[in-house]
Protein backbone atom coordinates (compact mmCIF):
# COMPACT_ATOMS: atom_id res chain seq x y z
CA UNK A 1 0.00 0.00 0.00
CA UNK A 2 1.31 3.37 -1.43
CA UNK A 3 1.79 5.58 1.62
CA UNK A 4 1.60 9.61 1.08
CA UNK A 5 1.81 12.37 4.21
CA UNK A 6 -1.39 14.43 2.36
CA UNK A 7 -4.44 12.93 0.61
CA UNK A 8 -6.21 15.86 -1.19
CA UNK A 9 -10.09 14.80 -2.03
CA UNK A 10 -11.08 16.63 -5.10
CA UNK A 11 -9.40 18.37 -7.97
CA UNK A 12 -10.88 21.45 -7.99
CA UNK A 13 -9.00 24.60 -7.03
CA UNK A 14 -9.55 24.49 -3.57
CA UNK A 15 -7.55 20.49 -3.58
CA UNK A 16 -5.45 21.39 -6.59
CA UNK A 17 -3.92 24.48 -5.13
CA UNK A 18 -2.79 22.83 -1.96
CA UNK A 19 -1.43 20.05 -3.41
CA UNK A 20 0.50 22.47 -5.74
CA UNK A 21 1.42 24.11 -2.46
CA UNK A 22 2.11 21.00 -0.13
CA UNK A 23 4.77 19.85 -3.01
CA UNK A 24 6.25 23.02 -3.20
CA UNK A 25 7.07 22.46 0.26
CA UNK A 26 8.50 18.82 -0.30
CA UNK A 27 5.61 16.97 1.20
CA UNK A 28 4.14 14.14 -0.11
CA UNK A 29 0.33 14.58 -1.78
CA UNK A 30 -1.70 12.55 -3.56
CA UNK A 31 -4.83 14.14 -5.49
CA UNK A 32 -7.85 11.66 -5.00
CA UNK A 33 -10.40 13.00 -8.12
CA UNK A 34 -13.69 10.75 -8.57
CA UNK A 35 -14.01 11.87 -12.30
CA UNK A 36 -11.85 12.15 -14.87
CA UNK A 37 -9.93 15.10 -15.80
CA UNK A 38 -10.64 17.47 -17.37
CA UNK A 39 -14.79 17.01 -16.84
CA UNK A 40 -17.30 20.31 -16.48
CA UNK A 41 -17.90 21.54 -13.04
CA UNK A 42 -20.87 23.70 -12.16
CA UNK A 43 -19.78 27.30 -11.70
CA UNK A 44 -20.46 30.76 -12.92
CA UNK A 45 -16.43 30.74 -13.54
CA UNK A 46 -16.05 34.21 -12.09
CA UNK A 47 -12.73 34.30 -10.86
CA UNK A 48 -11.84 37.68 -8.74
CA UNK A 49 -8.50 39.52 -9.08
CA UNK A 50 -7.84 38.27 -5.18
CA UNK A 51 -7.79 34.81 -5.82
CA UNK A 52 -5.66 35.14 -9.06
CA UNK A 53 -3.02 36.89 -8.10
CA UNK A 54 -2.75 34.51 -5.01
CA UNK A 55 -1.58 31.62 -7.70
CA UNK A 56 1.99 31.36 -8.23
CA UNK A 57 1.81 30.39 -11.87
CA UNK A 58 0.25 31.93 -15.20
CA UNK A 59 -3.62 31.05 -15.71
CA UNK A 60 -3.88 33.03 -19.22
CA UNK A 61 -4.19 29.89 -21.15
CA UNK A 62 -7.45 29.31 -19.96
CA UNK A 63 -8.97 32.70 -19.43
CA UNK A 64 -11.86 32.86 -21.29
CA UNK A 65 -12.49 36.99 -21.37
CA UNK A 66 -11.21 39.58 -18.76
CA UNK A 67 -12.60 42.71 -17.21
CA UNK A 68 -11.85 45.44 -15.88
CA UNK A 69 -15.24 46.79 -15.81
CA UNK A 70 -17.99 45.57 -13.44
CA UNK A 71 -21.57 46.70 -13.58
CA UNK A 72 -24.01 46.56 -9.93
CA UNK A 73 -27.38 47.23 -10.77
CA UNK A 74 -31.02 47.67 -8.98
CA UNK A 75 -33.62 47.43 -11.14
CA UNK A 76 -34.10 50.65 -13.93
CA UNK A 77 -33.05 53.18 -10.99
CA UNK A 78 -29.71 52.02 -10.46
CA UNK A 79 -26.67 51.42 -12.57
CA UNK A 80 -23.06 51.97 -10.53
CA UNK A 81 -19.76 50.61 -12.51
CA UNK A 82 -16.38 50.54 -11.01
CA UNK A 83 -13.28 50.55 -13.60
CA UNK A 84 -9.91 49.13 -12.71
CA UNK A 85 -6.46 48.64 -14.27
CA UNK A 86 -6.43 44.95 -13.70
CA UNK A 87 -9.04 42.80 -14.36
CA UNK A 88 -11.62 42.76 -11.76
CA UNK A 89 -13.33 39.58 -12.63
CA UNK A 90 -11.08 36.75 -14.97
CA UNK A 91 -14.19 34.50 -16.81
CA UNK A 92 -12.98 30.76 -16.80
CA UNK A 93 -14.24 27.33 -17.44
CA UNK A 94 -13.82 25.37 -14.70
CA UNK A 95 -13.13 21.87 -16.75
CA UNK A 96 -9.80 23.96 -18.27
CA UNK A 97 -8.59 26.12 -15.50
CA UNK A 98 -9.04 23.21 -12.90
CA UNK A 99 -6.97 20.70 -15.35
CA UNK A 100 -4.28 23.83 -15.03
CA UNK A 101 -3.50 23.53 -11.35
CA UNK A 102 -3.78 20.02 -11.53
CA UNK A 103 -1.00 19.97 -14.32
CA UNK A 104 1.25 22.25 -12.59
CA UNK A 105 1.13 20.34 -9.00
CA UNK A 106 1.97 17.01 -10.94
CA UNK A 107 4.65 18.83 -11.95
CA UNK A 108 6.09 19.20 -8.81
CA UNK A 109 5.54 15.44 -7.90
CA UNK A 110 2.05 15.24 -7.04
CA UNK A 111 0.51 11.85 -7.81
CA UNK A 112 -2.94 12.05 -9.31
CA UNK A 113 -5.50 9.46 -8.94
CA UNK A 114 -8.52 10.47 -11.00
CA UNK A 115 -11.24 8.21 -11.80
CA UNK A 116 -10.98 7.18 -8.55
CA UNK A 117 -14.29 7.28 -6.15
CA UNK A 118 -13.80 7.92 -2.16
CA UNK A 119 -15.81 4.65 -0.03
CA UNK A 120 -14.17 5.12 2.76
CA UNK A 121 -11.76 5.94 5.29
CA UNK A 122 -10.40 4.11 8.11
CA UNK A 123 -8.36 6.07 11.18
CA UNK A 124 -5.69 3.91 13.00
CA UNK A 125 -3.48 5.53 15.63
CA UNK A 126 -0.30 6.92 12.99
CA UNK A 127 -2.17 7.12 9.29
CA UNK A 128 -5.37 6.61 7.86
CA UNK A 129 -6.44 4.01 4.98
CA UNK A 130 -7.86 5.72 1.86
CA UNK A 131 -10.32 2.82 0.26
CA UNK A 132 -11.76 4.08 -3.41
CA UNK A 133 -13.55 2.04 -5.80
CA UNK A 134 -9.70 0.92 -7.81
CA UNK A 135 -7.64 1.12 -4.47
CA UNK A 136 -5.78 1.94 -1.42
CA UNK A 137 -3.38 4.23 0.45
CA UNK A 138 -2.50 5.64 3.16
CA UNK A 139 -1.65 9.17 4.74
CA UNK A 140 -1.22 11.18 7.91
CA UNK A 141 -3.01 13.82 6.38
CA UNK A 142 -6.36 14.64 4.84
CA UNK A 143 -7.42 17.32 2.97
CA UNK A 144 -11.69 17.62 2.15
CA UNK A 145 -11.75 19.55 -0.99
CA UNK A 146 -14.97 17.92 -2.81
CA UNK A 147 -17.49 20.89 -2.35
CA UNK A 148 -20.34 22.05 -0.49
CA UNK A 149 -21.62 18.37 -0.46
CA UNK A 150 -18.48 16.69 0.51
CA UNK A 151 -18.63 12.93 1.31
CA UNK A 152 -15.55 13.10 3.11
CA UNK A 153 -17.09 15.82 6.01
CA UNK A 154 -19.56 12.65 6.21
CA UNK A 155 -17.23 9.84 6.66
CA UNK A 156 -14.93 12.28 9.03
CA UNK A 157 -17.36 12.81 11.26
CA UNK A 158 -19.74 15.90 10.12
CA UNK A 159 -23.30 14.79 10.25
CA UNK A 160 -25.13 17.99 11.35
CA UNK A 161 -25.08 20.69 8.57
CA UNK A 162 -24.05 23.75 10.12
CA UNK A 163 -23.16 25.93 7.31
CA UNK A 164 -25.69 28.13 5.55
CA UNK A 165 -26.37 26.61 1.98
CA UNK A 166 -28.00 28.96 -0.50
CA UNK A 167 -30.22 27.77 -3.81
CA UNK A 168 -28.51 28.69 -6.85
CA UNK A 169 -28.95 28.35 -10.78
CA UNK A 170 -26.78 28.75 -13.83
CA UNK A 171 -26.87 27.86 -17.35
CA UNK A 172 -24.45 27.82 -19.63
CA UNK A 173 -26.50 29.38 -22.98
CA UNK A 174 -25.71 29.97 -26.57
CA UNK A 175 -27.22 33.31 -28.06
CA UNK A 176 -27.90 35.20 -31.01
CA UNK A 177 -24.85 36.59 -32.83
CA UNK A 178 -26.58 39.92 -32.20
CA UNK A 179 -27.44 38.97 -28.83
CA UNK A 180 -23.93 37.92 -27.44
CA UNK A 181 -22.25 41.02 -29.47
CA UNK A 182 -24.69 43.03 -27.30
CA UNK A 183 -23.55 41.77 -23.84
CA UNK A 184 -20.11 40.56 -24.61
CA UNK A 185 -18.28 43.11 -23.21
CA UNK A 186 -19.69 43.79 -19.67
CA UNK A 187 -20.13 41.99 -16.41
CA UNK A 188 -23.00 42.28 -14.87
CA UNK A 189 -25.03 42.18 -11.22
CA UNK A 190 -28.29 42.91 -10.73
CA UNK A 191 -29.45 43.11 -7.48
CA UNK A 192 -32.98 41.84 -6.43
CA UNK A 193 -33.37 40.43 -9.69
CA UNK A 194 -34.66 37.27 -7.36
CA UNK A 195 -35.72 37.98 -4.04
CA UNK A 196 -33.22 38.15 -1.15
CA UNK A 197 -30.25 37.52 -3.90
CA UNK A 198 -28.90 38.43 -7.43
CA UNK A 199 -29.05 37.12 -11.01
CA UNK A 200 -25.13 37.53 -12.96
CA UNK A 201 -24.44 37.48 -16.49
CA UNK A 202 -20.86 36.50 -17.20
CA UNK A 203 -20.02 36.61 -21.04
CA UNK A 204 -17.52 33.68 -21.79
CA UNK A 205 -15.23 33.21 -25.12
CA UNK A 206 -18.57 32.07 -26.91
CA UNK A 207 -21.30 31.92 -25.16
CA UNK A 208 -22.92 33.55 -21.69
CA UNK A 209 -23.00 32.24 -18.23
CA UNK A 210 -26.10 33.39 -16.68
CA UNK A 211 -27.67 32.59 -13.59
CA UNK A 212 -29.35 33.33 -9.98
CA UNK A 213 -28.59 33.08 -6.46
CA UNK A 214 -30.63 33.66 -3.75
CA UNK A 215 -29.23 34.54 0.21
CA UNK A 216 -32.63 32.79 1.71
CA UNK A 217 -32.11 29.57 2.48
CA UNK A 218 -36.06 28.24 1.15
CA UNK A 219 -38.16 27.24 -1.44
CA UNK A 220 -37.70 29.26 -4.15
CA UNK A 221 -38.65 28.54 -7.82
CA UNK A 222 -35.52 29.52 -9.50
CA UNK A 223 -36.35 28.63 -12.83
CA UNK A 224 -39.03 31.35 -12.90
CA UNK A 225 -36.16 34.04 -11.98
CA UNK A 226 -34.02 33.10 -14.59
CA UNK A 227 -36.95 33.48 -17.44
CA UNK A 228 -37.44 36.71 -15.98
CA UNK A 229 -34.06 37.48 -16.22
CA UNK A 230 -33.62 36.69 -19.56
CA UNK A 231 -35.99 39.14 -20.11
CA UNK A 232 -34.09 41.59 -18.40
CA UNK A 233 -31.09 41.05 -20.65
CA UNK A 234 -33.34 41.31 -24.18
CA UNK A 235 -32.85 38.01 -24.88
CA UNK A 236 -35.06 36.06 -27.27
CA UNK A 237 -33.43 33.91 -29.53
CA UNK A 238 -31.58 31.07 -27.52
CA UNK A 239 -29.84 28.59 -29.85
CA UNK A 240 -28.72 25.98 -26.50
CA UNK A 241 -28.70 26.31 -23.13
CA UNK A 242 -28.07 23.99 -20.28
CA UNK A 243 -29.12 24.24 -16.52
CA UNK A 244 -27.19 23.69 -13.75
CA UNK A 245 -28.48 23.98 -10.30
CA UNK A 246 -26.03 23.71 -6.90
CA UNK A 247 -25.79 24.63 -3.40
CA UNK A 248 -23.24 27.27 -2.26
CA UNK A 249 -22.19 27.88 1.74
CA UNK A 250 -22.13 30.79 2.55
CA UNK A 251 -21.12 30.71 6.07
CA UNK A 252 -18.94 28.57 7.85
CA UNK A 253 -19.28 25.63 10.06
CA UNK A 254 -20.19 26.10 13.31
CA UNK A 255 -18.69 22.65 14.62
CA UNK A 256 -14.98 22.77 13.78
CA UNK A 257 -13.39 22.75 10.49
CA UNK A 258 -10.49 19.73 11.81
CA UNK A 259 -11.79 16.18 12.77
CA UNK A 260 -8.97 13.06 13.02
CA UNK A 261 -6.89 13.99 10.74
CA UNK A 262 -9.40 15.27 8.28
CA UNK A 263 -8.79 18.70 7.83
CA UNK A 264 -11.88 21.33 5.89
CA UNK A 265 -11.03 23.54 2.65
CA UNK A 266 -12.95 26.12 0.41
CA UNK A 267 -16.81 24.69 0.10
CA UNK A 268 -16.81 21.84 2.17
CA UNK A 269 -15.92 24.25 5.30
CA UNK A 270 -18.21 26.71 3.91
CA UNK A 271 -15.94 29.67 3.31
CA UNK A 272 -18.07 30.98 0.48
CA UNK A 273 -18.45 35.22 0.35
CA UNK A 274 -21.54 35.61 1.91
CA UNK A 275 -22.64 38.82 -0.20
CA UNK A 276 -21.37 37.82 -3.31
CA UNK A 277 -21.43 33.79 -3.26
CA UNK A 278 -18.56 33.74 -5.17
CA UNK A 279 -16.01 30.49 -3.49
CA UNK A 280 -13.14 30.56 -5.82
CA UNK A 281 -10.57 32.96 -4.17
CA UNK A 282 -11.12 32.05 -0.87
CA UNK A 283 -11.09 28.29 -1.64
CA UNK A 284 -7.84 28.75 -2.64
CA UNK A 285 -6.78 30.93 0.66
CA UNK A 286 -7.77 27.89 2.39
CA UNK A 287 -5.73 25.67 1.11
CA UNK A 288 -2.84 28.19 0.91
CA UNK A 289 -3.70 28.43 5.01
CA UNK A 290 -3.82 24.42 5.71
CA UNK A 291 -0.66 23.37 3.58
CA UNK A 292 1.11 26.19 5.59
CA UNK A 293 0.02 24.81 8.56
CA UNK A 294 0.64 21.21 7.87
CA UNK A 295 4.30 22.48 6.90
CA UNK A 296 4.96 24.46 9.55
CA UNK A 297 3.48 21.55 12.18
CA UNK A 298 6.44 19.45 11.20
CA UNK A 299 4.14 16.67 10.46
CA UNK A 300 2.06 17.09 13.44
CA UNK A 301 -1.61 16.24 13.00
CA UNK A 302 -2.59 17.87 16.24
CA UNK A 303 -0.44 20.86 16.28
CA UNK A 304 -1.22 21.19 12.35
CA UNK A 305 -4.94 21.97 13.43
CA UNK A 306 -4.10 24.08 16.09
CA UNK A 307 -2.39 26.04 13.38
CA UNK A 308 -4.84 25.69 10.65
CA UNK A 309 -7.28 27.39 12.99
CA UNK A 310 -5.35 30.53 14.53
CA UNK A 311 -4.41 31.20 10.74
CA UNK A 312 -8.17 31.04 9.92
CA UNK A 313 -9.06 33.21 13.03
CA UNK A 314 -6.36 35.77 11.70
CA UNK A 315 -8.52 37.03 8.76
CA UNK A 316 -10.67 34.45 6.84
CA UNK A 317 -13.43 33.83 9.46
CA UNK A 318 -14.07 37.35 10.75
CA UNK A 319 -14.00 38.80 7.08
CA UNK A 320 -16.90 36.13 6.48
CA UNK A 321 -18.84 36.96 9.93
CA UNK A 322 -18.51 40.60 8.97
CA UNK A 323 -19.59 39.78 5.22
CA UNK A 324 -22.10 37.86 6.80
CA UNK A 325 -24.09 40.85 8.66
CA UNK A 326 -23.42 43.02 5.92
CA UNK A 327 -25.05 40.42 3.21
CA UNK A 328 -28.26 39.98 5.61
CA UNK A 329 -28.64 43.55 6.16
CA UNK A 330 -27.81 44.10 1.91
CA UNK A 331 -30.64 41.21 1.09
CA UNK A 332 -33.56 42.32 3.81
CA UNK A 333 -33.38 45.67 4.23
CA UNK A 334 -34.20 46.53 0.64
CA UNK A 335 -35.70 50.11 1.53
CA UNK A 336 -33.12 51.33 3.77
CA UNK A 337 -30.30 49.81 1.36
CA UNK A 338 -31.91 51.99 -1.27
CA UNK A 339 -31.46 54.98 0.95
CA UNK A 340 -28.03 54.85 1.25
CA UNK A 341 -27.17 53.43 -1.81
CA UNK A 342 -28.79 56.30 -4.30
CA UNK A 343 -26.01 58.67 -1.57
CA UNK A 344 -23.34 56.28 -1.85
CA UNK A 345 -24.12 53.49 -4.32
CA UNK A 346 -20.46 54.39 -6.08
CA UNK A 347 -18.81 54.23 -2.84
CA UNK A 348 -19.72 51.14 -2.09
CA UNK A 349 -19.42 50.03 -5.59
CA UNK A 350 -15.93 51.34 -5.84
CA UNK A 351 -15.50 49.52 -2.54
CA UNK A 352 -16.54 46.17 -3.58
CA UNK A 353 -14.61 46.32 -6.32
CA UNK A 354 -11.27 46.91 -3.83
CA UNK A 355 -12.64 43.87 -2.03
CA UNK A 356 -12.18 41.65 -5.55
CA UNK A 357 -9.18 42.91 -5.98
CA UNK A 358 -7.74 42.09 -2.36
CA UNK A 359 -6.75 45.37 -1.93
CA UNK A 360 -9.00 45.22 1.73
CA UNK A 361 -11.70 43.27 3.58
CA UNK A 362 -15.19 43.65 4.87
CA UNK A 363 -14.77 46.50 7.54
CA UNK A 364 -14.84 45.72 10.92
CA UNK A 365 -17.34 48.48 11.94
CA UNK A 366 -19.63 48.57 9.43
CA UNK A 367 -22.27 47.47 11.73
CA UNK A 368 -21.28 51.36 13.33
CA UNK A 369 -20.77 52.91 9.89
CA UNK A 370 -24.24 51.95 8.85
CA UNK A 371 -26.06 53.31 11.48
CA UNK A 372 -24.50 56.54 11.35
CA UNK A 373 -24.99 56.81 7.78
CA UNK A 374 -28.72 55.63 8.07
CA UNK A 375 -29.04 58.33 11.23
CA UNK A 376 -27.43 61.26 9.23
CA UNK A 377 -29.99 60.49 6.12
CA UNK A 378 -33.46 59.85 8.48
CA UNK A 379 -32.81 62.59 10.91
Amino acid sequence: MKHFEVAVIGSGPSGASTAFHLAKKGISTVIIEKEKLPRYKTCGGGFVYRGRKDLPFDISSVVEREFNTVDILLGKKLHFQTVRKDPTITMIMRDSFDNLIVEEAKKLGVTLLEDNKLIGLDFQEEKTIVTTDKQQISAQFIIAADGALSPTAKMAGWNEETRKLIPALEYEVEVSEEDFNRLKDSVRFDIDAIPYGYAWSFPKKNHLSIGVASTKKARINLKKYYQEYLETLGITNILSESQHGFQIPIAPRTDGFVKNSVFLIGDAAGFADPITAEGISNAIYSGVLVANAISESNSNVEKASELYLEKLNERLIPEIQTGLWLAKWFYEQKTIRNVLLKKYGQRFSDAMADIFHGDRSYPTDIKQAITKKVKELVF
